[in-house]
């Protein structure tokens, strides 16, 4: 049995190689990267790299060639370039008869209004269609994407936020992987939807994670929308980006991914880490780099 991963030269990517190669042969591995070199490692260990750019179809074709079992990592840009990518994907499995895709989509992606979902409602629907077996597993929010918030922590500055009372289900990308390639290998995952969330927890019951995990004194600093927008504007985070930043801000603010569920310790068999472990990591990778 084939399977294959797109996007495996990314952070997220990476770490799901790198965990399905602890059970599945080498051989029985591929992997799609716009840019082959970036995964010679892999390629030295015996799986088989693919040339697969999501914005030239026909390498898809290519790519995804013989694959019974695909999973699909969500691409990085505007929802625009992200939908016109990712139906390209969906449709080249779809031409290559892949046999199972799971696709990496957003907490309560067909019901939450915040403005990333709209890329992977899209996404899902156009996955089903295609009449393909799928798994969509549902990924709240990465504490990596508070690695910036917490080096400023660690530099003297406040926690800044904007989000109010809502809350978020923050787990490792690591165990986000593990999710991934347990779907993708095992069974009984077919039309399925895993709503993939660690403890919901506030901005601040995150920070105190974070001041108890450094041992000392977290602020945070509830803000408006502007406020917010000039404070990262400060601190060096691109223009283009704002509007992002406070689109993520609102959505968490009005609740978009506040779920409840118990679907990533199932696919673990585990309990996940504790935030305040997690956290350690966190600081540990941010200290040693």
């Amino acid at each position: 049995m084939k399977l294959l991963v797109t996007g495996a030269a990314g952070k997220l990517g990476t770490k799901v190689v790198e965990t399905l190669l602890q059970t599945v042969p080498a051989s029985d591995l591929a992997v799609s990267v716009r840019t082959p070199e970036k995964a010679e490692s892999f390629r030295s260990r015996g799986v088989e790299v693919r040339h697969g750019d999501f914005d030239h179809p026909a390498t898809l074709d290519a790519a995804f060639a013989g694959v019974d079992r695909l999973l699909l990592i969500s691409a990085d840009g505007d929802n625009e370039t992200r939908v016109r990518q990712h139906t390209n994907a969906v449709e080249a499995a779809a031409r290559a008869g892949v046999k199972f895709i799971a696709y990496t989509s957003l907490a309560d992606a067909s019901e939450s209004t915040i403005f990333l979902a709209e890329v992977h409602r899209i996404t899902e629907e156009a996955i089903i269609q295609t009449g393909i077996p799928y798994s969509f597993l549902r990924n709240n929010w990465y504490l990596e994407n508070e690695i910036g918030g917490i080096q400023g922590v660690m530099a003297g500055a406040p926690w800044v936020t904007s989000a109010e009372s809502g809350k978020v289900g923050w787990a490792l990308q690591q165990e986000y992987a593990e999710a991934a390639a347990a779907v993708l290998t095992g069974e009984g995952h077919e039309n399925s939807i895993y709503e993939l969330s660690g403890k919901l927890l506030t901005q601040e019951e995150l920070a105190s994670a974070i001041g108890a995990v450094l041992n000392k004194e977290v602020a945070v600093h509830q803000v408006d929308d502007a406020a917010y927008s000039e404070i990262m504007k400060g601190v060096g985070i691109p223009e283009f980006v704002l509007p992002i930043l406070i689109g993520i801000q609102r959505g968490i603010r009005e609740g978009a991914l506040e779920v409840e569920s118990n679907d990533f310790e199932r696919l673990l068999g585990r309990p996940l880490t504790s935030i305040h472990e997690a956290l350690a990591q966190i600081v540990k990778g941010i200290r040693v780099n």
